[in-house]
């Protein structure tokens, strides 16, 4: 067989055994998916009222509140599920597999592979139960097109894709599992000072270049605006360039971490 052909097989197979792993302990997936899940009923139903209210300068409409609310939501979703990638990596090489994989005949970039690419069904996957959850309790998208919710889709794919692989390089460079948690953190605190609950401008001027000058924010202006029909402007670009960014930066850490001969 093929460089290429060896490449996939042994990527494939690391993919099913992540992808077991996480069947067979799905606490950590669940708890990093309450978050989102619980900060959307949180804000949608004990304060969509008054921050509806608040954003559109007259009375409350928490169907509108909720249709801002949700694009952010969906990719806090993908900052939250990463973590547990973070956690799988520095479990791994903490108990020794990776280093018994070193002595077998298999392409050493499928092990990360088989990470990164059962990261991304996992976000996939935690994308569409918020996004039921969302339809569920009032969010619709009638306005979007076929073609943007094809790019919506792919959009959330990019990011989980790129978010995944800096996630990969911090379980690398973390001692345990606890130190990759409280690392990866980052990932779910960022939404929370992005344009996810209220926009740029109803926030202090000296804040609003903390929450504009960040990955999630463009991200969740350009998935606001592919759902809801809003200005994109810039935004999209940006968006794309975030992700391709920390997709390289996150593949060459993640690599050239993984790389080096253990001590």
């Amino acid at each position: 067989m093929s460089a290429f052909t060896l490449s996939v097989r042994d990527a494939h197979t690391m993919l099913r055994r992540n992808l077991l792993h996480a069947r067979r302990y799905p606490s950590l997936t669940l708890n990093l998916l309450l978050t989102p899940v619980m900060l959307l009923l949180l804000f949608v139903y004990i304060f969509g009222d008054v921050m509806s209210a608040g954003l559109g300068g007259g009375g409350a409409d928490r169907d509108e509140y909720i249709a801002y609310l949700v694009p952010g939501i969906l990719l806090m979703t993908v900052g939250s599920t990463v973590v547990g990638t973070a956690v799988s990596v520095s479990t791994d090489m903490n108990e020794g597999i990776i280093a018994r994989f070193r002595t077998m005949a298999i392409r050493r970039e499928s092990v990360l592979v088989g990470h990164v690419l059962g990261s991304v069904l996992q976000c996939v996957m935690s994308v569409v139960l918020v996004g039921v959850v969302s339809v569920a309790i009032g969010f619709r998208a009638t306005d979007a097109t076929a073609m943007e919710w094809v790019a919506a889709f792919g959009l959330l794919t990019l990011f989980a894709l790129a978010l995944t692989w800096i996630a990969v390089g911090m379980g690398l460079s973390s001692p345990n599992a606890e130190a990759a948690s409280n690392n990866a953190l980052p990932m779910i605190f960022l939404p929370l000072i992005s344009s996810t609950f209220v926009p740029i401008d109803a926030m202090p001027g000296w804040f609003q270049p903390i929450a504009e000058y960040q990955p999630f924010t463009p991200a969740i202006e350009t998935l606001r605006g592919l759902l809801l029909g809003s200005e994109i402007g810039h935004n999209g670009w940006l968006a794309l360039a975030w992700c391709l960014g920390l997709a390289v930066l996150g593949h060459l850490w993640s690599t050239s971490l993984f790389g080096r001969d253990p001590e």
